[in-house]
């Protein structure tokens, strides 16, 4: 099975630059399959069926920034083992929505420091002024926890040979969005603010704003950088600009038939995303959803 077949299996897969060669992916079962590729000998991006993760590892130890898999939690603790002789683990975990969540992927219980921002923790009961309540139903099924350390503004990370800041932005996808800029590899992950595999999620129950979204994408459109989505290929700042450009596009369609007095159902048989369903109608958001999300935005002022 190639690399793209198996990833495949989850709408995703990891593409990168030719300096860059594809390691293997795990022998744990198909349905746990880890893609992964290696940027730098240090840096690698990890293909599991929750998300992307970047994984920082070698003399000092490993950096997991991402969405893991709790399935994939035993393969990649060893690939980590057999590129690091150094027991310590750093885990950042990205926002997700809870029918996404699965905590800390089992990280905790490694002896892993798991941190997530704080809006994100408190959304899924930790981070409180107390006794923290018990693991949700799915947390429990999972056997995961919670990560147990939250961050407000910024992480900053001296790991490897790199110099690693996870910055906190304005809402967009929610407001726990968080950069993780790479600086010696000049690479970015955005997580959610740009999902890789289709249109964007703008959750306003997470407090998603329309604003914060376009916002934070405008500073990586430079295609020097190397992107790492939510999900789906290894890219540059030029797709980052294509994504940001026909959200800025459909917004632009949206609000004058909003300001005519038009509801939502009038302007869902538009059907204005038709133009770009091709490219990004294929992800967990469907076109009339991501229309829905501009025209609540736009009627919020967000």
């Amino acid at each position: 099975m190639t690399f793209r077949q198996s990833c495949a299996l989850f709408g995703v897969i990891i593409l990168i630059p030719a300096a860059v060669a594809l390691m293997g992916h795990s022998a744990i079962g198909d349905e746990h399959a880890v893609g992964i590729t290696e940027i730098t000998p240090e840096l690698l991006v990890l293909a599991t069926a929750a998300g992307n993760v970047v994984a920082s590892v070698g003399p000092d130890g490993a950096l997991l920034v991402g969405m893991p898999a709790t399935a994939s939690t035993p393969y990649i603790s060893n690939l980590l083992a057999s590129r690091t002789k150094s027991a310590i683990k750093y885990v950042v975990i990205a926002p997700q929505d809870l029918t996404h969540s699965e905590g800390d992927a089992g990280w905790g219980r490694r002896g892993a420091f798991v941190a997530m921002h704080e809006n994100a923790l408190q959304r899924i009961g930790g981070n409180v002024m107390g006794a923290s309540p018990p693991l949700s139903r799915r947390f429990t099924e999972l056997g995961v926890d919670r990560p147990r350390v939250a961050f407000s503004e910024v992480l900053a990370f001296d790991i490897n040979g790199e110099s690693i800041h996870v910055v906190h932005q304005k809402p967009g996808y929610s407001n726990a969005d968080a950069i993780v800029h790479f600086h010696v590899a000049k690479l970015i992950y955005l997580g959610e603010v740009f999902p890789g595999d289709g249109y964007p999620a703008i959750d306003p129950a997470q407090g998603g704003t329309l604003e914060g979204l376009v916002n934070t994408l405008d500073g990586w459109t430079d295609r020097t950088f190397r992107i790492v989505p939510a999900r789906g290929e290894v890219t540059n700042g030029a797709d980052v600009k294509a994504f940001r450009d026909m959200i800025v596009t459909v917004r632009d369609r949206v609000k004058p038939l909003v300001a005519a007095g038009r509801d939502e159902s009038q302007i869902l048989a538009e059907h204005l995303t038709g133009d770009f369903d091709a490219r990004w109608g294929h992800g967990r958001v469907q076109p009339d959803q991501f229309v829905h999300e501009i025209y609540s935005a736009i009627r919020a002022g967000k």
